[in-house]
């Protein structure tokens, strides 16, 4: 026998679980000939996994193919970190990979030419295991593939190259292709290249439906309405797309979708973060962000006043507001902890965060000690806090206090100067955490162990070597650090910046781990390319519109994601770009979409988060008692916002957008992860805003009484697909349809056939068919 809360669990069980098989199983139906979504795979990199039987490269390139074999198996005994360096043998820097070795310094790892000479390929080829390298206990191994190609690059000569991404970048020439009549502009030129010299050919263009569709989610966030949908098809000129383009980039939208990206990379909440996690005031930066992008601020300038508005010479209020970029980071209001042990936390953050963001390196490595892997030190780490230690900050916080550095913001302010800005008249002054130097006498030390409280050796702001030294005519504060940034020879912030945008667009990197280009990182699938659009970025005055219009207009963007399976099998993850890439829509996406197509989001600009649905004491049982403890759903239209405006608790961040892999917004994100879960599934079927958005929008297809069940149907799959279902889908859904009012009747206690009763059964039958619509895998995915 059940106990009364057993059964309770299981009819709950029941209540989730079978309507999540009954989808699936129409999902297979109405989806068994569609190409299944393809996660993207990060790794380009490594060679490990080489068969032995591989053709070696004609001429082994050291960065291609030999660095990747070093930094994975070598440089953690051998590489840029004193502490772990063994043998004396430094493999990371060309003075160490050839230097003498060895108690009489007789030896050398590495001699140019001379196989025989170099003790490397004695060691790899060892069968001694008290010889052998990598040794068995570090639990690494190279295969015989990567054997030959260690081999045969000293038996070539051992030609080394620096890191590539360490090297400005040249704007080599396009290249010339069989098929010039493909390519749309240089873009296509480098991808069609590399795709010729590989035997393959592009992939037909996409359908208008689908094109529209994409770059509508692309440069917006939001679906195209039928009416965009029927414009672009009826228009027969040639320039119908660019037009769809410009529309879209000039649209308030456009700024929103570009925040959304930058959010993230910001760590923006609307909590502080830690365990009582009260609120704290940052939207109005946000509006900030929104009001750049949509002006199209070019980004030297978008970075320079984030990083130090404040100190350019006559600053304005617009440029200060900006700095609250680096006032996201989290603050605790905790009793008990140590104020000098948070402060040294929140200027550890901006630093790394201004190396992840704009520089794609993995500094916090070099937090404790040398970088094991890239040539950054423990004290040039130091040297980069140093430009951000001068804020007169806490440590932490009063309850209610609004921490210091502040600007107070007035509507007089936000009618001279800040209109952007979209404060209600409900809510009084606002005072904004933003930057300033107020402590400049404070020093900097390198932190033993990253422990706030071992200070050694005294340093100056500055910036790693191997990057690009600092010069001395910049000053040694954040605007200086801002203009090094922004060098004319600066290997790393344009390259940075072009393969995030072109994450944005392609839904992978050039370069795939785009928060390291260092040694672990991925080396770029089309080097020369994205060389040339860092270059192009900064000739054209860093114009981040004119950036995405030339991706976008591509022909490479422009294909149709159908693949052929010999295609798949060479190219499973779409690295070489032969057609385009199937992606999920983002958490914010999935419910705008919901809302877009539905009639029910409200297009309001800027202002205070708002509060959807949420499930109903999440916060009380996440919470210590103080602080955030009860959530309180907005009514009216803040609960129809765009999913950027939704109230971020960072101990507690929305869940149906984390199921849908949103960054937390503890530290700087740069990358989402790509994930498929039944949990996703179970949001698509039970989230109140869907079953809403489905309902309001069943409701509003009845109430056009010219339409008939068909043309409902078709009605509510060409909103939410944005193209027709074709005639066996259309007989699916049909069924489906009659199915839904079947069951109505069969649930309903009194099944007479009176007008309410038919009433609430078409609404059900319609809402139930619009539901399973957003489920399906082309309603949440591009392509």
């Amino acid at each position: 026998m059940f106990k009364s809360q057993d059964k309770t669990s299981l009819k709950l069980a029941l209540y989730f679980i079978v309507p999540f098989i009954i989808l699936l199983l129409i999902k297979y139906k109405l989806n068994k000939n569609t190409t299944a979504y393809l996660p993207q795979s990060n790794d380009t990199s490594h060679l490990g996994s080489a068969p032995s039987h591989m053709k070696l490269p004609e001429t082994v390139d050291y960065i291609f193919h030999v660095k990747p074999i070093l930094s994975d198996r070598c440089y953690l005994c051998h590489g840029p970190d004193e502490g772990t360096r063994e043998a004396g043998l430094r493999l990371d820097t060309k003075e160490g990979a050839y230097a003498a070795i060895g108690e009489h310094l007789d030896r050398h790892a590495i001699v140019p030419g001379d196989v025989e000479a170099s003790r490397l390929v004695s060691k790899i080829n060892s069968q001694d295991p008290e010889k052998v390298m990598p040794p068995p206990s570090s639990n690494l191994s190279l295969s015989e593939y990567e054997k030959k190609i260690l081999t045969k690059w000293i038996a070539q000569g051992a030609v080394w190259k620096d890191h590539w991404s360490f090297i400005p970048p040249i704007k080599k020439d396009i290249p010339k292709v069989s098929n010039t009549k493909w390519p749309s502009n240089s873009i296509d030129y480098f991808i069609l290249s590399n795709l010729e010299e590989k035997g393959l050919v592009p992939t037909e263009k996409a359908s208008k439906e689908k094109l529209i569709r994409k770059v509508y989610f692309d440069l917006t966030g939001l679906p195209p309405s039928i009416t965009d949908i029927d414009t672009f098809i009826s228009d027969p000129n040639e320039d119908a797309y660019e037009k769809v383009v410009d529309k879209l980039l000039a649209s308030e939208a456009y700024g929103e979708r570009m925040a959304s990206n930058w959010l993230d990379v910001a760590r923006y909440a609307d909590t502080h973060g830690y365990q009582d996690d009260l609120e704290r005031i940052m939207w109005p930066w946000r509006d900030w962000v929104i009001h750049a992008f949509n002006k199209n601020l070019p980004y030297d300038k978008f970075i320079k006043w984030q990083i130090a508005g404040d100190l350019l010479p006559k600053a304005t209020l617009e440029q200060i507001v900006a700095t609250g970029f680096n006032r996201n980071h989290k603050i605790t209001q905790e009793g008990g902890v140590i104020d000098e042990e948070y402060r040294v936390e929140y200027v550890i953050d901006r630093t790394i965060t201004t190396s992840t963001a704009l520089l794609g390196l993995t500094m916090e490595c070099a937090r404790c000690h040398d970088h094991k892997y890239d040539p950054i030190s423990q004290k040039e780490f130091y040297s980069m806090y140093g430009f951000f230690n001068k804020v007169k900050e806490k440590g932490r916080i009063e309850y209610d206090e609004i921490p210091e550095p502040n600007l107070l913001i007035t509507d007089k302010e936000i009618e001279e100067s800040l209109s952007f800005i979209n404060k209600p008249d409900s809510i009084p002054d606002i005072k904004l955490m933003v930057m300033e130097d107020g402590a400049t006498e404070r020093q900097t030390f390198i932190l033993n162990r990253g422990q706030y409280d071992a200070p050694t050796k005294e340093v100056s702001p500055g910036t790693p070597k191997a990057i690009l030294s600092f010069p001395e005519t910049l000053p040694k504060n954040r605007l200086g650090l801002a203009e090094w940034l922004f060098s004319e020879d600066h290997p790393l912030t344009a390259r940075v910046a072009v393969n995030r945008i072109w994450q944005q667009i392609f839904g992978i990197g050039i370069v795939s781990t785009v928060d390291d280009f260092g040694n672990q990182g991925a080396l770029p699938t089309h080097p020369e390319l994205l060389d040339w659009l860092a270059v192009t970025f900064r000739e054209k005055g860093w114009d981040i519109k004119q950036m995405i219009k030339m991706m976008v207009m591509s022909s490479t963007y422009q294909q149709s994601s159908k693949a052929s399976p010999e295609l798949l099998e060479i190219d499973p993850d779409n690295l070489l770009l032969a057609r385009s890439s199937r992606s999920k829509l983002t958490a914010e996406m999935v419910r705008d979409n919901a809302l877009a197509v539905s009639g029910l989001l409200v297009h309001k600009i800027g202002g205070p988060s708002v509060k959807p649905y949420q499930p109903e004491g999440l916060w009380a049982e996440t919470t210590s008692g103080q602080g955030l403890t009860k959530y309180i759903m907005d009514a009216g239209e803040s609960q129809y916002r765009r999913s950027l405006y939704t109230f971020w608790k960072r101990t507690v961040p929305p869940p149906a957008m984390i199921t849908f892999d949103a960054a937390t917004r503890d530290i700087c994100s740069v990358k989402r992860q790509k994930t498929s879960t039944p949990l996703q599934a179970l949001v698509m079927l039970n989230d109140p805003q869907l079953i809403e958005a489905s309902e309001h929008l069943a409701k509003d297809l009845l109430s056009a009484e010219s339409l008939n069940d068909e043309d409902r149907v078709k009605t509510i799959f060409r909103k939410i697909t944005s193209r027709y279902p074709d005639e066996e889908e259309t007989d699916k859904l049909m069924d489906y349809l009659e199915s839904s009012k079947e069951n109505f009747e069969i649930t309903t206690e009194n099944s007479k056939e009176s007008d309410l009763n038919k009433s609430k059964k078409e609404l059900y039958a319609l809402t139930t068919l619009t539901s399973l619509i957003f489920n399906l895998d082309e309603a949440i995915v591009k392509g």
